[in-house]
């Protein structure tokens, strides 16, 4: 597995701890550097993979708008790089992708052969990202997922409750939407598919949580699960995506329909909001130092 600092990473190597008959290598800079092709075989040739998952990618939404050629090194070159090493060792790939190939005027929730058409340098590379991989190796699965976030590090629901901890009233975007996505329930997926990958399971898939909400939507849902175990909580004030004045475009409405990985893998994934419960939980509570029942 790439990408061993990241959030995926992290929630794998919890997730495979406590499962049997599953031997998890996590990898990362220098011995697997996807900016240096030549490590990547010799990484794979150490640990003799059954599997690959390529979590690594450069994830700076709005710093990619000024770093087009490191971002798309990362995620586009890298990747299929990284597929490609995998596709000589004769393993499949497990490559994480994004919402953010969308432009979010859909109107319903995107499905897998819906036409990408991402807005900014991140989703541009991501989307050239697989198609790197799909090129790079047959034996694919790539997973679009959506508005990470985990008990491991930044991401919005840990960066809401820092907010709360000094102000009492907090802007949000309320008119952007999409499906708040566990890591640790997008690893316990990855875990589950591992072993029933075959001819009929490889390609393109969409795997978030069920339902969908605004950012000041979560923020409201995290704020009162904090605040109901004695966490950080402020109030939450609407504002407009344009008045965000974020460097780079985000789609307006970027919900995926996950039925496809569902169906193929006899895999439900929860609820936005019991995922952000639990992960809301255990942040609040690793703030003020009590145990989560």
């Amino acid at each position: 597995m790439s990408g061993r600092n990241g959030q995926l990473a992290r929630c794998l190597m919890e997730r495979a701890a406590s499962r049997d008959g599953i031997e998890l290598v996590s990898m990362g800079r220098p011995e697997l550097d996807l900016l240096r092709r030549e490590t990547l075989l010799p990484a794979l040739e150490k640990v003799q993979p059954d599997l690959v998952v390529s979590a690594a990618a450069y994830t700076a939404v709005d710093k990619a708008e000024s770093e087009p050629g490191l971002v798309f090194a990362t995620n586009c070159d890298g990747a299929g790089a990284l597929a490609s090493a995998a596709a000589r060792m004769g393993v499949g790939v497990v490559h994480i992708s994004s919402d953010y190939v969308f432009a979010g005027d859909n109107g319903k929730p995107y499905d897998e052969g819906d036409p990408a058409a991402p807005l900014g340098e991140y989703g541009r590379s991501k989307y050239a990202g697989e198609l790197a991989v799909k090129a790079a190796n047959p034996k694919h699965v790539i997973l679009r997922t959506a508005w990470a976030h985990s008990p491991y590090g930044s991401n919005f629901i840990r960066t809401m409750l820092k907010l709360a901890g000094s102000r009492g009233t907090i802007d949000v975007v309320a008119d952007r939407f999409g499906s708040p996505t566990s890591m640790l329930d997008v690893a316990d997926a990855i875990l589950h598919l591992a072993g029933r990958l075959d001819d009929d399971h490889w390609g393109l898939y969409h795997l978030t949580c069920r339902g969908s909400t605004s950012w000041a939507g979560l923020a409201r849902h995290v704020f009162a699960a904090s605040r109901a175990v004695g966490g950080p909580w402020a109030e939450v004030r609407d504002i407009s995506g344009d008045d965000y004045k974020a460097a780079a475009p985000r789609p307006v409405a970027s919900v995926l329909n996950s039925n496809l990985f569902e169906r193929r893998f006899s895999w439900a994934m929860p609820s936005w909001q019991e995922s952000a419960t639990e992960v809301t939980r255990r942040i609040a509570s690793e703030m003020v130092d009590m145990p989560v029942s």
